[in-house]
């Protein structure tokens, strides 16, 4: 029996075509000569990794980036065999592993590349690297040319292939284009440096993508965008094509009643009924990344907005509804329903932050279902 027979009805709903259709119009947009990195780190932005890295390989991405080891191995043993770039700083005993599995690791440091050359002679298989650049991130890379050169020596001399080198861009999705610029001079200053040039030279994030055409050197990694959210509003409003969202969060009402003027609602009591009022009961919560700070936010029922009364729980939320309806109702917490649609965004909006941490933040115990069905091209 399917656990959608028996299990709550709580579910995210990921449209594989759409995943497939913002890949397209990235890599139409950015051209053949470009290589496109899908990075489906975080679970795939909360999407699935492994079920997103198919979907983005089959629509013209070419590599994919992670940025955990544990992330890597994932992919490798879902039998994925395309390139993987691990982002981040990955520890020492990761060496090994990666020569062994093709994993592309990133050289953060002269100290880092110092210790894993002592490796080097234990490999199996010639470790692949690529170096990272801090040119104003303030995160992880080399950050002056003695040290980029000193890393680029011991790695050849270790006998590494160095793949390739990169750096990211701290403020790609804003207007002001001060830094992007600083950053991009410096990046092609350092890279100019290099004794050969590497196979791949990359920097442009989603956001570069579309907005610095001449940030994209050999290769861009599209991370959010390739999910259907802009990187943030100043990219959605200049965006060169509409990206599709490809998760939808469902449930289904799971208790209605009615309550009298004066009744409270939730933990504390901090909603008050101001006249006779039908409540429903939704059967996710604050565990499964609904989280308290979106008491208020409006949900979709009968394609209609219906805000979210009383403290959200950790399991159970409660909604003010139009009227009396039926237990087993459809509600969307992110999506479209008739004509309505609530994006992670507004979700992102009210809480203060960015639609990122909204989608990381959407909870194991929600079950993922894929949906593969053809959009307009």
């Amino acid at each position: 029996m399917e656990q959608m027979e028996w299990g709550r009805p709580t579910r995210a709903v990921i449209d594989l075509e759409a995943v497939r259709h913002n890949v397209r119009k990235t890599k139409d947009w950015i051209g053949p000569e470009t290589e496109l990195i899908a990075v489906v780190k975080a679970d795939g932005y909360g999407h699935g990794a492994v079920r997103t890295a198919e979907a983005a390989l089959g629509a013209g991405a070419t590599m994919l980036a992670v940025a955990t080891p544990e992330e890597a191995v994932e992919l490798r043993e879902a039998g994925l065999e395309a390139e993987i770039l691990l982002l981040g700083a990955a520890p020492l005993a990761f060496v090994k592993v990666a020569a062994e599995r093709n994993i592309i690791l990133t050289a953060d440091s002269l100290r880092w590349m110092e210790a894993a050359a002592g490796l080097g002679q234990d490999l199996s298989a010639p470790l692949k690297v690529h170096l990272k650049v801090d040119t104003g991130m303030g995160r992880i890379g080399v950050r002056s040319q003695e040290e980029l050169l000193g890393a680029w020596r011991t790695a050849r001399k270790a006998g590494f292939v160095m793949d390739g080198v990169f750096t990211h861009f701290a403020a790609a999705d804003e207007a002001e284009t001060g830094l992007q610029m600083r950053q991009k001079e410096r990046f092609a200053g350092m890279v100019g440096m290099l004794p050969e040039r590497p196979r791949l030279v990359h920097a442009a994030n989603s956001a570069a993508s579309y907005m610095h055409p001449d940030c994209r050197f050999d290769a861009v990694r599209l991370g959010i965008s390739m999910y259907g959210v802009p990187a943030s509003e100043h990219v959605g409003r200049n965006m060169p094509f509409a990206l599709k969202p490809a998760l939808m969060l469902e449930s289904r009402l799971t208790h209605v009643k009615k309550i009298r003027r004066g009744d409270t609602v939730s933990y504390g009591a901090t909603y008050t009924a101001t006249d006779d009022e039908w409540i429903g009961t939704l059967p996710i919560g604050y565990a499964d990344g609904l989280l308290r700070g979106l008491g208020g936010q409006d949900v979709l029922i009968g394609g209609e907005r219906v805000p979210i009364v009383g403290r959200i729980c950790m399991d159970q939320c409660m909604v003010r509804l139009p009227r009396a309806m039926e237990p087993g109702e459809p509600a969307v917490l992110i999506g479209r329903q008739g004509h309505e649609e609530i994006t992670a965004d507004e979700w992102a909006r009210r809480l203060g932050t960015i639609p990122y941490e909204v989608l990381v933040t959407l909870s194991k115990r929600i079950p993922r279902v894929y949906r593969d069905r053809d959009w307009e091209r």
